[in-house]
């Protein structure tokens, strides 16, 4: 049975804690700041295979050729090549691939002067990808503008049976052309469609660093909290009064996260302040996320916390778990092109769930229906972290 009473004063020794230690207040409310402004400003790299669609509605040489110079850059992974605009759109939409390359209808008709236009629709959420997308495809069409170019004018020069080549990185395809034109200087015009508006590398980095300075805080605080009052005494004094498992454990869980609560405050006001990060999704909705991550962070600690006698030894158990999903969670790389073997063990991560809810309220300006998979998945975690935490957890250790 729970003692709320006994929970209420458990909650206000966590603030005592923090008064007779000020060095311990000082970092919770300094370190959200200082790590905000390191990764802000110090974090960057270059990606590779970013997933991308092609629309390619015309059949040709040109239309040949631009596929074949997607294929052999390295920067896309080609996942898959479509007729229909719409299906490639929604692909983006949904975050399945990174950006949609569009080539138009009649794009291999080199009978008219009129000049040629691609999009590409662009997932702009993901800022890092996107700042690498955009001047690759720039390139990309460039090339291909004056590989258009070539053939209209080699087609021009000629009156009767032609054959030109045009060659990629990769391929050279070699048409046979019958006709008489006028000579026609092509080009090509990329106009590039970003789907949630100009996005700064801090606004992409900021809901990943509130997702991961969370998980960090509550799974190393739950060391304190429950494995350094074991290794003190503190805890075993707390058992020796009238107090259930089940109510020491809800204190525990109310303290830490109304501190977390606290810190959760102060980077979000940090990051506004700061660097004007604007929460699209409303700072309700970030609030709600961000306290159901905690909950399972908490979870998380109380679980691996339940068997550790010492303070050191939880700090040994949390590790190999925190490390990893700071590198493979997306925090500071796009998922989709780490190895197959990191995205798979990504998924099993709850850190990789929280960022992409965070990422789609704050980004994406997505409502909590919107994002209702991703905390089904934290809720599920959490469930499963605190029944197995308080069957293992042994009050005699």
């Amino acid at each position: 049975m729970l003692e709320l009473k006994k929970i209420k004063w458990m909650i206000k020794k966590e603030f005592i804690v923090l008064k007779r230690h000020p060095s311990r207040l000082v970092s919770i409310l300094a370190f959200p700041i200082i790590m905000i402004l390191l990764f802000g400003y110090g974090m960057g790299g270059d990606l590779t295979n970013l997933p991308v669609v092609v629309v390619a509605q015309d059949d040709g040489v040109l239309t040949n050729a631009t596929l074949e110079a997607v294929k052999s850059t390295d920067t896309f992974h080609v996942e898959d090549i479509t007729t229909d605009v719409n299906t490639a759109k929604e692909k983006v939409d949904s975050g399945e691939v990174k950006a949609a390359i569009i080539l138009p209808k009649e794009f291999d008709n080199f009978t008219t002067d009129q000049s040629k236009a691609a999009t590409l629709y662009l997932d702009s959420s993901d800022q890092m990808a996107s700042q690498v997308i955009i001047p690759v495809a720039q390139q990309l069409f460039a090339k291909v503008s004056a590989m258009a170019g070539e053939y209209s004018t080699a087609m021009g020069s000629s009156a009767g049976t032609m054959t030109t080549s045009i060659t990629t990185e990769n391929a050279t395809v070699e048409p046979s052309i019958s006709n008489s034109i006028e000579d026609v200087q092509e080009s090509i015009t990329l106009h590039i469609n970003k789907i949630f508006g100009e996005i700064k590398y801090i606004d992409f980095l900021v809901p990943a660093v509130l997702g991961m300075t969370v998980m960090m805080s509550c799974m190393m605080g739950m060391g304190s909290s429950v494995a350094g009052e074991r290794e003190t005494g503190e805890l075993a004094r707390l058992f020796m009064t009238p107090t259930s498992v089940a109510t020491v454990l809800a204190g525990k869980i109310a303290g830490k996260l109304s501190v977390e609560f606290m810190r959760t405050l102060v980077l979000l006001f940090a990051a506004i302040v700061l660097f004007g990060v604007v929460i699209k999704g409303g700072i309700i909705n970030t609030i709600i996320v961000l306290f159901i991550g905690a909950l399972c962070f908490v979870g998380f600690g109380i679980m691996l916390s339940s068997r550790a006698s010492t303070q050191e030894d939880y700090t040994q158990l949390v590790m190999p778990f925190c490390m990893p999903m700071m590198f493979v969670s997306g925090v500071f790389y796009p998922i989709e092109t780490m190895p197959w073997i990191f995205q798979k063990i990504a998924y099993v991560f709850p850190l990789t769930y929280l960022n992409d809810a965070m990422r789609g309220v704050m980004i994406k300006g997505l409502g909590l229906g919107d994002i209702w998979l991703d905390l089904l998945v934290l809720i599920g975690f959490t469930l499963v972290f605190f029944i197995v935490g308080v069957k293992r957890f042994n009050r005699d250790v």
